[in-house]
């Protein structure tokens, strides 16, 4: 029997993923894994059920009054899971919590296959899964780790693919941080407790040029997002912009340089906000992006980094009156325990 994976993402930035059976509704679908999503008659009459497709292919049949959907609703994209029949896999934003649907986050243990410091800058940190419990996630996404023994968690983009068993994150290293002290000590066979998938910034369907806009170890989830177009075989343009404080954190760009090799289409610029820096383009990720990148505003935009990035670029659109199709941005903070995405 044929399934395809649906991810509902909650308004709390909980993800789950069901399976739907070829011809099967998504509302029962997710009845059968006991996520009660909103309903009030599963009829196609009272439009309660109703979520925003932002990815996959469906079909909605034509057993709803147009009181419960219109036509211009559901060509922009909204759809009624009592009446969806997925085609594809396919991710919907669903309007109200996790908890309101009685579910919730999801949790899995890891091991510690590699911990990989660079330099004074970042650590990579690999862990391993049972193929079994791999967890399924959007590239982009996040999950919050226990740091053990503390009693708080941090949160951490994937760097790896979805369904991947080795896990990849990329840490940034903080002077008498939390994490980076537990790190400091861990070795192989050190198990950890994770929380997610979470998040709201992830890549969409790809339909048109993409620039994704890096700051410090905001590079994480483009590397998920780079390998799932890699294996995808893409052939959209895609340019990356690298942004760092100071030369010594430049990290994995020889990782981003073998993407050139897979990917026929991609490019990317580093760039070196210390005046100091040797390095050849010094400033901010601003003052690289050349207007071609931009395609006259039929582009996505995607970006990810520490708050005084993300609050340039935006106001660096503003200024500058650009518009893409879609701009995703994602915020973090160095030991925050949270992120913020938009």
């Amino acid at each position: 029997m044929t399934f395809y994976t649906i991810a509902l993402n909650f308004e709390d930035g909980v993800t789950r993923f069901v399976d739907c059976k070829q011809g099967e509704k998504v509302l029962d679908a997710a009845f059968r894994n006991k996520i009660n999503l909103p309903m009030d008659c599963s009829d196609g009459v009272c439009g309660t059920c109703k979520c925003r497709a932002e990815s996959g292919a469906y079909d909605l049949g034509s057993d709803f009054i147009e009181d419960a959907l219109t036509e211009d609703e559901a060509a922009e994209g909204l759809v009624l899971t009592c009446q969806m029949v997925p085609s594809s896999d396919c991710v919907l934003a669903v309007p109200t919590t996790s908890l309101a649907c009685k579910t919730g986050h999801q949790k899995f243990a890891a091991t510690v296959a590699a911990v990989t410091p660079h330099r004074d800058a970042a650590i990579v940190l690999e862990l391993e899964v049972d193929a079994a419990a791999a967890p399924v996630f959007l590239p982009g996404q996040y999950v919050n780790i226990d740091v053990p023994g503390s009693g708080q968690n941090r949160s951490y983009s994937f760097s790896s693919a979805p369904g991947d068993r080795r896990l990849g994150f990329l840490i940034k290293k903080i002077p008498d941080g939390v994490m980076s002290g537990w790190l400091a000590g861990a070795k192989p066979g050190d198990r950890l407790d994770l929380t997610g998938p979470l998040g709201s910034f992830y890549l969409r369907d790809v339909k048109r040029p993409l620039l994704f806009l890096a700051g410090g170890t905001g590079l994480a989830p483009f590397l998920s997002m780079l390998e799932v177009l890699a294996r995808t075989r893409s052939e959209q343009v895609v340019h990356l912009i690298y942004g760092v404080t100071r030369d010594l954190d430049l990290v994995l760009a020889d990782e981003i340089a073998a993407y050139a090799a897979r990917l026929p289409n991609f490019t990317f610029t580093t760039v070196v906000a210390e005046e100091a820096s040797s390095h050849p383009r010094k400033g901010w990720v601003t003052q690289h992006m050349p207007a071609e990148l931009l395609h006259g505003g039929d582009v996505d935009v995607y970006l990810c980094g520490p708050p005084p990035m993300v609050d340039a670029v935006r106001r660096h659109f503003d200024e500058n009156g650009v518009k893409p199709a879609s701009f995703h941005y994602e915020k973090f903070t160095p030991n925050a325990p949270a992120k913020e995405a938009a």
